[in-house]
């Protein structure tokens, strides 16, 4: 009789015991949403990920919860602070400036407008010649639903599309007008002609995580390379009669990589590569077929395989992946599958950061992660307000917030 009662006062205090550490976490996890609540109410967005309640472990449904306080406070704060650099048409980050010019075309869509970036021709040459090649690239194109936008060089050089402050300026652009115009984050495209086909070639693989599919006019990649472009449409048109600066022949070598990167990777590398017959360098606006052929794409931001090449202009993230000492060169293939991440391929990079949210697994289970045939973790993640902050506050992209990170030693 004594056991019994003993056993029963044990089974007892033991179910007592996990109730209130069961009470206590989920009190922990109530009152950093409700600190989160606070300091916003108090301070906006500052200094969020440095708080003590940005480090407590969340639940699932507080982590969307506070995904949701987070992106309201910064769309009040973008509509504060950026409303008049919309109106006065103008980019500015760090000492460049950006002027733009848009139009609007169709019916907002329920999940709000597309936006077609178009860059200008020009390059290397005085400020109104580059101020004219603006002006024709203001008429050049016209999507059936969406805003077309034109954005005037920061600069006059003959890269003045590759240039890094322009990843910057564009990076500010897209934030903007995600919030103030209702662009659909998954809906953003990116087009240029001749130099701003230059920039094409450069931008698009560097900054895929933001395209959803892109279109090179008569431009030259100088050095770039595509393995960026894996999860992204592109659309390659060159007059066959444009021979400056072997133009015409490098189309045909990039159709062949193309091609070539296709077929071993069927899932990725969607494009298209069109010659015009009879063209030089003006192809008479055949090329505006590009437009429709974008718009049939929409951008996956969680895709499950990313190839990652560091370009001259380097970043410091890509989709769900992050690496704080980014160096041209530096080069990356991972995959995800269910609870599994793989780094498939590794060059030069010591520290990969593995970005997680609840749309890609389950952020409740053990998460593994390999290179190759090496397991270098096996962790249940943790979900915080402070990652949610942090990758908020990188993009300003409400599809590139993400509550977990797992960092791993490459070498």
């Amino acid at each position: 009789m004594t056991v019994t009662i003993r056993r029963t006062t044990f089974v007892v205090a033991l179910l007592f015991v996990m109730f209130v550490m069961f009470a206590a976490t989920a009190t922990r996890e109530v009152d950093a949403v409700a600190a989160l609540r606070t300091h916003i109410e108090a301070h906006g967005l500052k200094d969020i990920a440095t708080q003590p309640f940005a480090t407590l472990s969340l639940s699932k449904s507080d982590a969307a919860a506070a995904k949701r306080i987070l992106w309201d406070a910064h769309v009040a704060a973008i509509r504060a602070e950026r409303t008049k650099e919309i109106e006065e048409r103008v980019i500015a980050v760090g000492g460049a400036r950006m002027p733009i010019w848009f139009t609007t075309f169709g019916e907002k869509p329920a999940g709000g407008r597309s936006l077609f970036i178009s860059m200008h021709g020009g390059g290397g040459a005085p400020k109104q010649v580059n101020d004219q090649q603006w002006e024709n690239q203001k008429r050049l194109y016209a999507p059936l639903e969406g805003i077309y936008l034109a954005p005037r060089a920061p600069s006059d050089a003959w890269d003045l599309w590759h240039q890094a402050p322009v990843d910057d300026c564009f990076d500010r652009l897209i934030e903007d007008l995600i919030v103030l115009e209702d662009v659909n984050p998954d809906r953003v495209y990116l087009m240029g002609y001749s130099a701003g086909g230059d920039g094409v070639f450069q931008l698009a693989p560097r900054m895929a995580d933001r395209w959803a599919a892109v279109a090179m006019m008569a431009g030259h990649p100088n050095e770039t390379k595509p393995d960026g472009l894996r999860n992204i449409g592109f659309t390659l048109h060159m007059g066959a009669n444009d021979a400056a600066y072997d133009r015409n022949k490098v189309a045909e070598r990039w159709k062949v990589m193309l091609d070539e990167l296709s077929a071993s990777d069927p899932t990725g590398y969607r494009h298209e590569v069109v010659i015009h017959a009879g063209k030089g360098h003006w192809m008479d606006r055949e090329d505006a077929v590009a437009v429709p052929w974008m718009a049939k794409f929409t951008r996956d931001p969680l895709p499950t395989r990313i190839v990652w090449l560091q370009d001259d202009v380097t970043h410091a993230r890509f989709y769900w992946l992050a690496n704080d000492a980014p160096k041209a060169g530096d080069r990356v293939v991972v995959e995800r599958t269910g609870q599994a991440v793989r780094i498939v391929e590794s060059t030069n990079i010591a520290m990969l950061r593995i970005r997680l949210d609840d749309a890609m697994l389950d952020l409740d289970r053990e998460v593994l992660v390999s290179a190759g045939d090496k397991e270098l973790l096996r962790i249940t993640p943790k979900r915080t307000i402070a990652m949610l902050a942090t990758t908020l506050a990188e993009r300003g992209d409400p599809r590139g917030m993400f509550a977990s990170e797992l960092s791993v030693r490459l070498r």
